[in-house]
């Protein structure tokens, strides 16, 4: 019997990887200490992946080498450990390959179609998780998850230790809902589905007798390792994940994109267990735990029940106040220009500026804080305005900002700022619409009701930058404060509308 051993600096590098890990997402919590904790983020990962690759490298070959026994030299046969080359570099090859499919796209990728590629990435999490999961159970010797039975009657055949089987199951179940699920948001956040909810005939009582036939059938497959029973989880799975995020419509995106985020953190983790690989446990908790964390923090700043985020279908019941956006747009409105926004800012003591998914569309951010900063030199105190859900993912516009140099103590979070607004002269919405329409306050029959808003209609002034009159949120509802008497309306497109007033402001 061989005795096996651990090697106390694998865990020890494990450790010092998790702890890397731990820091960065303490680094990710504020813009000013976001390249730290990314930095602390990819030093974790690479100690991960060396230590990973440097204790499970394939081995082959045996050798002989002589003993002595009773004085006498007898030859022995010795199991080597000699590298699996050609196994070591197909390895390499496919890190290789994805490093730079990596890059290119990183580079590449645009700003305002960042939310898609993270809801692509997080499909690839829930792959990776199924794929290792299948190759766990069609090879568990492999892994070290099972014991050869020798039947008397028979070829041996693998068991599968019951735990293993119950993190194999789960693992397998949650990659496929983070996979299937995410393809439909990468669907919708690139337009190629419609943002519009897909409400299915009784989708609640369909969703819960899936998910409780998921858990039975991990239930009784710790009991039973029949090939029927892991595969019919994998299907389910994969169906479950389409069926929770059709139904929820594109206002709601930003959340399910953090969902999302949470399962694939929880996938890998149970296939750290199967895997026996301590990093990928603590990376996957963490990215779980604080996925699941920050989808409670929004599921609060839209007055969402976060219980009903998990069963699916939370978005708009109903077309709602959506209906009513042709009518509405026939409502009188008051136009203004570059040179009209010139001056009530310049003349203003307090500007808030409120940056949405517009301001993304048109890279205007730059030229946003160019105009900020020639407001400060005419003596106006400038504040920037970042609802929770602004944009299409979580941090979407705090990060377009850093992008521009915005200073972090200039931008404050909805529950800051919205206490200001009634002391504000001038508030400044470039192409924030859902999270501004004070409908989502008083009209029940709207899709956003109950979403705490920014209250920019509460202060002296609205500009508000709209390509035009027609168009509506991404919630698919018109927008009430177009139509304040307060409101003047900038229609342009956003960069153009502000490179426009920065040269009014001379």
């Amino acid at each position: 019997m061989h005795e096996v051993t651990v090697n106390p600096w694998v865990a020890f590098a494990y450790l010092v990887a998790g702890v890397c890990f731990i820091l960065a997402l303490r680094g990710l919590s504020s813009p000013s200490t976001s390249q730290r904790g990314n930095r602390l983020g990819m030093i974790g990962m690479a100690i991960a992946v060396v230590t990973t690759l440097a204790t499970h490298v394939p081995q082959s070959m045996t050798m002989t080498d002589q003993v002595i026994v009773d004085g006498q030299a007898v030859h022995a046969i010795v199991f080597g450990e000699a590298v699996d080359w050609t196994a070591a570099l197909e390895i390499l090859a496919a890190i290789g390959l994805g490093a730079v499919i990596g890059i290119v796209t990183a580079r590449r990728i645009a700003m305002t179609a960042m939310p898609q590629l993270v809801a692509a990435f997080h499909s690839l999490v829930g792959l990776a998780a199924v794929l290792v999961g299948i190759a766990a159970y069609l090879n568990p010797m492999a892994f070290g998850i099972a014991e050869l039975v020798t039947p008397l009657i028979g070829q041996p055949f693998a068991v599968i230790h019951p735990a293993s089987r119950v993190e194999m199951g789960l693992g397998v179940a949650i990659g496929a809902i983070t996979f299937s699920g995410s393809v439909i948001a990468f669907l919708k956040l690139n337009g190629n589905m419609g943002g519009k909810p897909i409400l299915l005939p009784g989708r609640h009582v369909l969703n819960l007798t899936i998910l409780a036939a998921i858990l039975g059938l991990v239930a009784l497959f710790t009991r039973d390792q029949a090939p029927w029973i892991f595969w019919t989880i994998t299907l389910l799975s994969f169906a479950i994940g389409f069926l929770l995020i059709v139904p929820i419509g594109g206002a709601d995106m930003p959340v399910v994109v953090s969902m999302l985020n949470s399962y694939s953190g929880w996938a890998a983790a149970a296939m750290g267990f199967t895997l026996g690989n301590t990093a990928m446990i603590i990376t996957g908790a963490l990215v779980g735990a604080s996925g699941a964390i920050l989808s409670y923090i929004m599921c609060h700043a839209m007055n969402r029940s976060f219980i009903s985020v998990i069963a699916g279908g939370f978005g708009a019941e109903s077309g709602g106040g959506g209906g009513g956006a042709a009518a509405a747009s026939d409502r009188p409105w008051k136009r203004g220009s570059a040179e009209d926004a010139a001056f009530l800012m310049s003349q203003a003591e307090q500007v808030v500026i409120v940056p949405g998914y517009g301001m993304a569309v048109a890279q205007a951010q730059h030229v946003l804080r160019e105009m900020a900063d020639k407001l400060k030199e005419e003596g106006v105190r400038v504040k920037y305005a970042i609802h929770p859900v602004a944009g299409r993912m979580p941090g979407h516009m705090n990060v377009l900002l850093a992008e521009a140099n915005v200073p972090y103590d200039e931008v404050f979070e909805l529950e800051d700022i919205n206490a200001d607004f009634a002391q504000t002269d001038v508030a400044f919405v470039i192409g924030a619409n859902d999270v501004t329409n004070p409908a989502a306050k008083t009209d029940k029959s709207s899709p956003i009701y109950g979403m705490p808003v920014l209250d920019v209609e509460k202060a002296g002034t609205v500009l508000f930058i709209k390509r035009s009159m027609g168009g509506v949120g991404y919630a698919g509802v018109d927008n009430e404060l177009f139509y304040r008497d307060n409101t003047m309306m900038l229609l342009a497109d956003a960069k153009k509308m502000v490179e426009e007033i920065v040269k009014a402001l001379g």
